[in-house]
C-alpha cells in the first residue's frame, strides 16, 4: 500500500467541556485527547499527519512540537468539516496513497480497527469507504442507509430520517478514508445551504457514489469506538473505559 496520510481535525473549541482550551487538549486520563488519536494512528503504521488547528491554534502546535510526521494546517473559519479538509487542499493535491480522515477528539479510535479499514479500502479498490458500528441506541448518531444489496446509499441525519431509518443501527462515526483527488473534487461539490451555513464531510461519500465511484461502508469499528467526548461526563465515561483497554 502507497503510504497513507492522516487528516486530523483539531480546530474546535471545548465550550460543551467547560474549558477554554481547544477540545483536542481537554485531557484524558492526564493526557490531551489528541494524543490518544495520534499514537492510535502511529500503532496502525501511519507516519504522516495533517492536523487541521484554529481555536487557539497556538496551543495545539505547542503540545504536538515534538510529533513527529506532524504537519499543521490552519482553519482559519469554523466552517465545517468539509472545510476544514479542503483547507488541506495543497497538502493533498500530489499525495497518493489513501487519506484518512479522522476527529481529534475521539480518544477511543483503535489501531486494528484503522488497519482493517486501510485494508478493506485497498483489497475492494473503492475511493472512499467508511468506518461504521452498529449501536444498540443509535439516537443522535447518521444512519447508514443501503441498497437492497446492502450497498452504500448515503448518510441519513438524526433531525432528517424517516421512522424507518431511525430503526437503523448502524451509524457513521466520522471516520474515512479517500483517494485525495476524488476527496478534493467531492470537496469542491459541497454547498452550504443548512441551517448552519456550514460545509459537511459526510456529504462528499454520497457526492461520489452518485458520480459513479465506488464508495462503501464497513462496520468493524469496536463498541468502544462508539464513546466521544463532547460533555464531561462523556469523558468521565472515556477514562473509566480507557484505563479497562490500558490493563487488558
Amino acid at each position: 500500500m502507497t503510504e497513507p496520510v492522516a487528516v486530523v481535525l483539531a480546530a474546535g473549541k471545548g465550550t460543551r467541556m467547560k474549558s477554554d482550551l481547544p477540545k483536542v487538549l481537554c485531557q484524558a486520563n492526564q493526557r490531551p485527547l489528541i494524543d490518544w488519536v495520534l499514537d492510535a494512528l502511529e500503532a496502525a503504521g501511519i507516519q504522516k499527519f495533517l492536523v487541521v488547528v484554529g481555536y487557539k491554534e497556538e496551543l495545539v502546535r505547542e503540545a504536538l512540537q515534538n510529533r513527529s510526521g506532524v504537519s499543521f494546517v490552519l482553519q482559519d473559519q469554523q466552517l465545517g468539516t468539509g472545510h476544514a479538509v479542503k483547507v488541506c487542499e495543497e497538502h493533498l493535491e500530489n499525495h497518493q496513497g489513501p487519506a484518512l480522515v479522522v476527529a481529534g477528539d475521539s480518544p477511543m479510535i483503535q489501531p486494528d480497527s484503522i488497519r482493517t479499514l486501510l485494508q478493506g479500502f485497498e483489497s475492494e479498490n473503492l475511493d472512499c469507504l467508511l468506518g461504521t458500528l452498529h449501536k444498540e441506541n443509535p439516537y443522535g448518531l447518521g444512519r447508514i442507509v443501503r441498497d437492497e444489496a446492502g450497498g452504500f446509499l448515503g448518510i441519513v441525519e438524526e433531525k432528517d430520517a424517516t421512522d424507518e431509518q431511525k430503526a437503523i443501527t448502524e451509524v457513521n462515526m466520522s471516520t474515512y478514508i479517500f483517494r485525495p483527488e476524488h476527496l478534493l473534487w467531492a470537496l469542491s461539490q459541497l454547498k452550504n445551504n443548512n441551517r448552519q451555513g456550514e460545509y459537511y464531510l459526510t456529504d462528499c461519500p454520497s457526492i461520489l457514489r452518485q458520480s459513479g465511484r465506488r464508495v462503501n461502508a464497513l462496520a468493524v469499528l469496536k463498541p468502544c469506538e462508539a464513546l466521544s467526548v463532547n460533555t464531561v461526563d462523556e469523558l468521565a465515561e472515556v477514562e473509566v473505559e480507557l484505563k479497562k483497554l490500558a490493563g487488558s
